[in-house]
């Protein structure tokens, strides 16, 4: 198997394993406040997806993220979520989610991602970006955390908010 199918294997797990941990949330799991600096579900979910459009498709691919274009009105956020270190915990409490709206604007993201994925060459992957903060890594590393670390990552975090509310986490 080469490279570019196997990132896109991982991706499309991550993505399923996502959607199906997202599985028994209704408004108001998705809104409970977890307490500590534990996020709610929703922002959580919202910030997961936010970050990959932005990492696919500003920084690695240097084009507007959905969620700046047609998706903005119709992501499911009553707040766009607040820049690189703003207070994501503030921001976190008072969002309101519409579930369904974001779950929408999620397929279009997983969407935008596997497609620009399927349109690499396995020489595409070593291209070097430098970015601020993160320093100078390879368009694989960047799609790596993006679309596979980063929202597994969360996905650990709803699964576990969902247990202190009696619910299964994960699909499995």
């Amino acid at each position: 198997m080469d490279a570019i199918s196997v990132l896109k294997e991982q991706i499309k797990g991550s993505h399923e394993i996502m959607e199906g941990t997202l599985a028994g949330v209704d408004a108001s799991v998705c809104h409970h406040q977890p307490g500590g600096s534990a996020h709610p579900i929703g922002a959580t979910y919202a910030h997961a997806v936010i970050s990959e459009d932005f990492i696919v498709n500003m920084i690695i691919r240097g084009t507007t993220p959905l969620i700046m274009g047609e998706w903005g009105a119709k992501a499911g956020l009553s707040e766009p979520p607040p820049p690189p270190g703003g207070d994501l915990l503030a921001w976190s409490n008072r969002v309101k989610i519409d579930l369904d709206a974001t779950r929408k604007y999620a397929q279009a993201v997983y969407d935008n991602t596997d497609a620009y994925v399927g349109s690499l060459k396995a020489d595409d992957l070593d291209r070097e970006i430098e970015v601020p903060g993160f320093g100078k890594h390879s368009a694989n590393y960047f799609l790596s955390i993006a679309a596979v670390i980063h929202p597994s990552n969360h996905c650990g975090e709803i699964a576990a908010i969902k247990g202190t509310q009696n619910l299964s986490g994960y699909p499995f």
